[in-house]
């Protein structure tokens, strides 16, 4: 609910206390002319401070509430996320399970093995022995940014769908509607501490699709810590 200016609630007092002085053999002589004319003219001043009030004040719209989500997720030092992928392209499915810690620091845990990325190098097991290797940058900003959001902020859609529990836990949920590179939804549910829950989007691999539902949690928790191995 909008809260109203202290003074703007005044003036409904005065309002309503000037209309109770008035005599009242006028009061009925001017409802009696007209009464409906005289309702509207009681109920106007109201009416009119009222949408004052709401242009003062604006409610956030989903697409802010979603500029804010995403900012707040950005600013977060640490997280942990899983992954779980399926679609045509990935008949038998993945899970992977990622912990990550500001600005440049991943741990990708995947069926073929674990693999941790500082900066530009991946550091990977294999056979027992540590191989470094570089990686292209933007290869890991599907975590950071689900959905490449920040990259269509001027031109994404965004509609409320209501609330909904994920893992317990009462979210927000949204449909954002991208058209750059190419159009596609991304459906997100949004904590009420403004951070991701789920995140679930598809995208098409060489014509066969790919569905992703990444779920975070440990926002800020102090407990993940990556070194390299």
């Amino acid at each position: 609910m909008t809260r109203r200016p202290t003074h703007l609630c005044l003036s409904l007092f005065c309002l309503a206390l000037l209309a109770a002085c008035k005599p009242q053999a006028s009061a009925d002589a001017a409802a009696a002319v007209d009464p409906d004319t005289s309702a509207t003219r009681t109920a106007s001043p109201a009416a009119s401070i009222a949408a004052v009030a709401d242009q003062l004040n604006p409610l956030p719209s989903p697409r802010d509430e979603i500029k804010a989500a995403m900012d707040a997720f950005l600013a977060v030092r640490s997280f942990h996320a899983t992954m779980e992928m399926a679609g045509s392209a990935m008949p038998d499915g993945m899970t992977t399970e990622m912990d990550f810690v500001a600005p440049d620091r991943y741990r990708i845990r995947m069926p073929m093995g674990t693999q941790v990325i500082i900066g530009d190098t991946m550091h990977m097991n294999v056979q027992g022995r540590t191989m470094k290797m570089p990686m292209p940058k933007g290869t890991l900003g599907q975590w950071r940014d689900p959905g490449k959001l920040a990259e269509n902020q001027a031109t994404m859609t965004v509609d409320a769908q209501g609330r909904e529990t994920i893992d317990g836990v009462s979210a927000r949920k949204y449909l954002v509607h991208n058209t750059r590179p190419q159009p596609t939804d991304v459906t997100m549910w949004i904590g009420d501490d403004d951070l991701p829950l789920q995140i679930r989007h598809s995208s098409h691999v060489q014509g066969k699709t790919v569905d992703a539902t990444i779920r975070y949690s440990r926002y800020d928790d102090p407990a993940i810590t990556i070194d390299p191995p």
